[in-house]
């Protein structure tokens, strides 16, 4: 039996969140499964027009493919469902109006200040989440989010550096380990969300039950946990890019410079190697134009190319983003005895043991 513990995000009720996973990493098989569990499963927005070849120019692909995705999730799981769509993209507004649309149980938002979401927003049912790296930016999407349109968050995700894909710290503090650690920033926000009541969830380097059971005992109303669905059955990835975790050296998970201008922690390749450490330019058109800090004259790849072929297993122009303890994902824990990888039942099953184990 699945026995984690429930927090309320809302009218939702839920054991744990399952971070937004780009591009096409966590869609509909992954999120629905996870919500079939008791958790929030979360469908990552960005570019699945171009990663599942619709038709027609970049943004109404994307706007239809992620409208198809949610409609799939939502048949798969009649629990919670929702969408991650990041600040920076150049399709933000649209997207999230489809999911307003679609009628999702939340959105979540981060990779920039998602000011003015609640105005986006035309079902007001849907729980609006944004990521928050300090309690200063908690405070500030509050205030203005009520003096603007009436509303506060409903609650809080606290990333911290230990998170995969694009961060919100700086690359020396990253690199340096320098940055501010999750659990001093996630107690200053929860200080701040218990003055309006409401939840704070913590995210980033979260990847065992007994991560879960130490931030539930810092204040935390529960926690986000994307990396170690990578590696299961439903995970929306193919297998190969799965592999990549179960192969991965602690070595190997590194932070990396993304042509958007942000740090980003990823596995290394051969791929990397030859652009960072040669810093050979891929030849690329931007046809996407898909997130707003990007620099396509100045970039020595497309990022929105690499992680589509990454997703589909093709990582001779590819890598995998990860979190700090993808080295973590072995074949002894996560392929079941006839070499699969686990489904996310076995996953969530795990978790909750982990969470009830003596200390």
């Amino acid at each position: 039996m699945i026995d984690l513990p429930k927090f309320k995000i809302g009218n939702l009720e839920i054991n744990l969140i399952q971070g937004g996973m780009g591009v096409g990493i966590s869609g509909k098989n992954l999120s629905s499964a996870v919500a079939n569990c008791g958790g929030a499963g979360i469908i990552a927005s960005v570019a699945l027009g171009s990663l599942k070849n619709y038709p027609g120019k970049y943004i109404l692909a994307n706007q239809n493919a992620l409208r198809d995705e949610i409609r799939a999730a939502k048949k798969m799981s009649k629990r919670v469902i929702g969408v991650n769509i990041m600040r920076a993209l150049t399709d933000y507004k649209e997207l999230v109006k489809v999911s307003s649309e679609e009628n999702v149980d939340l959105i979540i938002s981060g990779a920039g200040l998602a000011l003015d979401l609640p105005g986006l927003v035309q079902n007001k049912s849907i729980n609006l989440v944004p990521i928050v790296s300090t309690a200063k930016i908690a405070k500030g999407i509050t205030n203005i989010w009520n003096t603007r349109y009436n509303k506060i968050p409903d609650a809080f995700i606290v990333e911290g550096p230990k998170a995969g894909g694009h961060l919100g710290f700086n690359h020396e503090q990253l690199v340096n380990n320098t940055a501010p650690r999750l659990e001093n920033i996630a107690k200053e926000v929860i200080e701040f969300a218990n003055t309006i009541d409401k939840p704070v969830i913590v995210a980033g380097g979260i990847y065992t039950g007994k991560d879960i059971a130490h931030y539930l005992e810092l204040g935390a109303a529960g926690v986000q946990m994307a990396t170690r669905f990578v590696t299961t059955f439903e995970c929306d990835a193919d297998d190969e890019f799965k592999r990549t975790y179960l192969n991965a050296n602690k070595e190997d998970v590194q932070i990396i410079k993304s042509p958007v201008g942000m740090p980003g922690r990823a596995i290394k390749n051969n791929f990397l190697k030859r652009v960072m450490e040669n810093e050979e330019k891929i030849n690329f058109k931007c046809t996407f134009n898909c997130l707003k800090p990007c620099k396509p004259k100045e970039s020595l790849y497309c990022i929105a190319d690499v992680l589509i072929n990454a997703q589909k297993g093709h990582f001779e122009n590819g890598f995998a983003f990860a979190g700090s303890n993808a080295y973590k994902a072995t074949p002894e824990t996560c392929l079941d005895e006839n070499g699969n990888f686990i489904t996310v039942e076995t996953l969530m099953q795990r978790l909750s043991d982990e969470y009830h184990s003596p200390k």
